[in-house]
């Protein structure tokens, strides 16, 4: 049996929370309306989940512009393909999902990518609010706020998008 460890760390958009087994990053939530998924679970410091405190405070001072922390994600094929590549996105880079629909070989899928992206279970560290709509548009975010939420993480790493 495998044991969940998480913190939880404080953020410009809301309280975020960090889940992991002992050795990898299973899960990340951002706050929504003041309560976050393990709300009721005790924090537990074990080195991946300090190692994201680390990371995740660089990424929202500035200092960092790449997540390097080990992840065991659980998903289909093909939304294990779409994270896949939306881990190969630049900070500061972002994609349509049409584009990203071509990148992982099913042109023409928008609408499956776009639950893929909904369905990313880390957050922030893959990259997910680097999707847009083909005319720069932002068409949703699952994390925290929503597309508040969305809106500041784009404009914390200089992506420019249609209103």
């Amino acid at each position: 049996m495998t044991t969940t460890h998480v913190i939880r760390v404080d953020s410009p958009v809301g309280r975020i929370e960090v889940v992991a087994n002992d050795t990898a990053i299973t899960a990340l939530a951002i706050e929504c309306d003041g309560a976050l998924p393990h709300d009721g679970l005790p924090e537990s410091e074990v080195p991946v989940l300090a190692e994201a405190r680390r990371q995740l405070d660089e990424y929202f001072s500035g200092a960092r512009i790449a997540f390097d922390l080990p992840l065991e994600l659980r998903g289909t094929p093909f939304q294990r393909d779409v994270w896949r590549e939306l881990r190969r996105l630049d900070w500061g880079e972002a994609i349509s999902y049409g584009a990203l629909a071509t990148a992982v070989g099913r042109p023409g899928s928008a609408r499956a990518i776009g639950g893929a992206v909904g369905a990313n279970p880390v957050p922030i560290i893959i990259g997910c609010h680097r999707v847009l709509a083909s005319d720069g548009r932002i068409t949703g975010y699952s994390g925290g706020q929503g597309v508040p939420t969305k809106m500041w993480l784009l404009g914390h790493e200089r992506i420019g998008f249609a209103a």
